[in-house]
């Protein structure tokens, strides 16, 4: 897609990103926004908010539209990403992106045709939920250890292990599953599952209440002796490690776009209640907007690079960084700003203070990007 300088305007984006971001503002003002509350004491949201979002074109933006994609930029899923988590809450919109931009590129990047059609296409059009299952309960960043186990027996594996704080892990169709699949040490032996939850031996031991992030389900699984055949092994065996951190890269991509959008809600609350006030009401607004901003130029001038072809990794480190540390801090701010104004639990600017500390674990922690980072300019 050409991109054409506009004044006033991001150069990033076009006329089409406009009308899109206008689209998605209006569903989250009308299908989002009035319920969030409800989700956040239910601990979930509609399954079919997945097939309305599918029926829409919004869970493949940036998909091919030969695996029933619209075939946009990846501009097309910043803009979705920033809107949708303008909401007041963060959980609706991370599960939303477990089903765009975690469990479902992998599928993409390394999947068979049968991979596209029975896992990615459905899961585009929103009929089937897709979570992926990383973290387990004695392993959370480091990925080379996990222990959840394949062994090969005929035309199948069998997987024993358990997997935790898995995102809508209580009603996933399916599970894009890192595992090891042998004795070799490290990353060495690990490879990629897509698991069909309604295999026998497959469970959710528990969904888990947490302190943020409610209006998303977050669940323990229990694999014990699921046998999956030889077809739904993802990429090559072996290679997993390397799959899932090319995996996580646009995680953090689409988590930095994410934050901007939480940035932007959270300043725009603030700046309404303080409207009125003094001088050092808008001295606090202003260092949350050069905040936002420089997060903001820095995350759009990465996703270029990324757009293009490229894995920046040191950046795109930074600006998950940046980006988590910006939106936490923002969220505090406007809290600050407003007073008792939000502090009931069903203040948007409340939740997103409590909703945006998880910005700073998924994907990598704050101390992971930190040594990624020291690596990457030789500390």
């Amino acid at each position: 897609m050409e991109t054409v300088l506009r004044k006033g305007k991001q150069p990033y984006f076009t006329e089409e990103h406009d009308a899109l971001r206008e689209r998605v503002r209006q569903f989250v003002k009308k299908e989002v926004s009035p319920y969030i509350s409800e989700w956040e004491e239910l601990g979930t949201f509609p399954v079919s908010m997945f097939r309305k979002m599918g029926s829409l074109g919004f869970l493949g933006l940036r998909y091919p539209e030969s695996v029933g994609g619209q075939g946009g930029d990846y501009f097309m899923q910043m803009v979705l990403a920033e809107e949708i988590n303008k909401c007041g809450a963060g959980g609706f919109p991370m599960g939303i992106a477990v089903q765009t931009d975690m469990a479902t590129p992998p599928i993409l990047q390394f999947g068979s045709p049968y991979h596209h059609e029975h896992f990615l296409k459905p899961a585009i059009r929103g009929e089937k939920i897709a979570a992926i299952g990383i973290s387990e309960p004695n392993t959370g960043s480091d990925v080379s250890s996990i222990q959840t186990r394949a062994v090969k027996q005929g035309g199948e594996w069998v997987l024993n292990g358990a997997k935790m704080y898995i995102t809508n892990g209580t009603r996933a169709d399916f599970v894009t599953m890192v595992v090891r699949t042998s004795d070799e040490p490290g990353y060495k032996g690990i490879s990629l599952f897509l698991v069909e939850t309604d295999t026998p031996g497959y469970s959710v031991s528990r969904k888990l209440d947490k302190v943020g992030m409610r209006s998303s389900d977050t669940a323990e699984l229990i694999l014990d002796n699921v046998r999956v055949p030889d077809k739904n092994l993802l990429g090559v065996e072996g290679k997993g490690f390397y799959q899932i951190m090319w995996q996580l890269q646009g995680e953090r991509m689409i988590a930095a776009a994410s934050a901007i959008g939480i940035m932007d809600f959270c300043y725009e609350k603030a700046a309404e209640a303080v409207e009125n006030r003094g001088p050092a009401y808008r001295r606090s607004l202003l260092d949350i907007k050069r905040r936002i901003e420089v997060c903001r130029e820095m995350t759009y001038a990465t996703a270029f690079r990324y757009s293009q072809g490229e894995v920046p990794s040191k950046e795109i480190s930074m600006i998950k960084l940046l980006s988590a540390q910006t939106a936490h801090y923002a969220a505090g701010q406007a809290l600050k700003l407003l007073g008792e104004e939000a502090a009931g639990p069903d203040h948007p600017v409340q939740r997103l203070w409590r909703d945006s500390r998880l910005n700073r674990i998924g994907a990598g922690t704050d101390e992971v990007m930190k040594e990624i980072i020291a690596k990457e300019i030789g500390l």
